[in-house]
């Protein structure tokens, strides 16, 4: 039997795609962040940074602010995709 992970999107702005993977209720809440070369994590309660690779730090401060303006969207659609 084979398990296939599947990649929920929830979200696109400003070209930042932000997206959890569809095995990962075992962990705490959290998106996924990718744009062009750069991909992030984020914990969203409380709001912090797992990891963070090829964005520059202007980039990192908007992922921050979408993430503070999008927080109980991406909340609800996690608990809403792993219900």
């Amino acid at each position: 039997m084979c398990n296939f992970i599947t990649i929920p999107k929830v979200l696109i702005v400003n070209g930042y795609r932000f997206y959890f993977y569809s095995n990962e209720n075992g962990e705490p809440v959290h998106i996924h962040i990718l744009k062009a070369e750069g991909n992030a994590k984020y914990w969203l309660n409380p709001l912090e940074e797992a990891y963070s690779y090829g964005f520059t730090l202007q980039q990192r401060k908007d992922i921050l602010k979408l993430l503070s303006k999008h927080k109980e969207t991406l909340i609800k659609a996690w608990y809403e995709y792993f219900k």
